[in-house]
């Protein structure tokens, strides 16, 4: 069903958005199977980082908060970390609530990436399809790749040996970079990252990341 609904939404959507959509694709695809391998490699069955996936579909979300529990933190801070990470979600809610309606598929398929693409519709009925068509392409393309990358962790065992271990921070930074051009963004974050980093030192695993948020505090007032 969402093979048809994708081949009648791509008929409204250009070239260069569909090659866009593939590219991003591409990209997810190479971050999922990180995750997968990272997953399994640090002690989980292969079952949770694709269960994981399927219900949640939130990489950075996904990759903090099995990354506090490999740092021997508790499920409450991995939960508390990740709902964080995907309070941004709540605006994209709202800027795409048209396309999205009343169907909960829909809302499961709310990404950075997705809102991105509805956004560039240039009246409602593009909106619909290029939300639709990148959501349910990435959330394939996503799944099908953390799938693999569990698969291969299983067998590989240490995934540093490949560098695949650098991708949780690396994932984190990439989202949080464009942001860091905006002082209003960039003072509480850099605060937030130093008391996070002192704080690691006499504090267990996912703790030192909540108390981050005081960074918050630090937000400069608006001229």
């Amino acid at each position: 069903m969402s093979v048809v609904f994708i081949l009648l939404a791509m008929r409204s959507i250009s070239r260069t958005a569909l090659r866009d959509i593939a590219l991003v694709c591409v990209a997810d695809a190479i971050v999922g199977a990180s995750f997968g391998a990272i997953a399994v490699s640090g002690g989980f069955d292969p079952w949770v980082p694709v269960v994981m996936s399927l219900i949640v579909f939130a990489g950075g979300a996904q990759f903090a908060a099995i990354g506090i529990l490999m740092g021997g933190g508790g499920a409450v801070a991995a939960v508390a970390t990740g709902l964080i990470l995907n309070a941004r979600l709540l605006p994209f809610g709202f800027a795409v609530a048209d396309v999205v309606g009343n169907r909960l598929p829909g809302v499961h398929l709310i990404t950075d990436e997705t809102v991105a693409f509805a956004l560039k519709g240039a009246g409602p009925r593009e909106r619909h399809d290029y939300f639709w068509t990148s959501g349910l392409a990435l959330f394939a393309a996503w799944n099908a790749s953390v799938v693999a990358g569990a698969l291969a962790g299983a067998a590989i065992g240490d995934v540093g040996a490949l560098g695949l271990d650098a991708a949780f921070p690396a994932v984190l930074v990439a989202l949080i970079m464009p942001a860091l051009a905006d002082r209003g963004v960039r003072v509480p974050v850099l605060t937030g990252g130093v008391i996070a980093l002192a704080a690691s030192t006499v504090l267990p695993a996912g703790l030192p990341v909540l108390l981050s948020l005081l960074g918050l505090l630090a937000r400069p007032k608006e001229a």
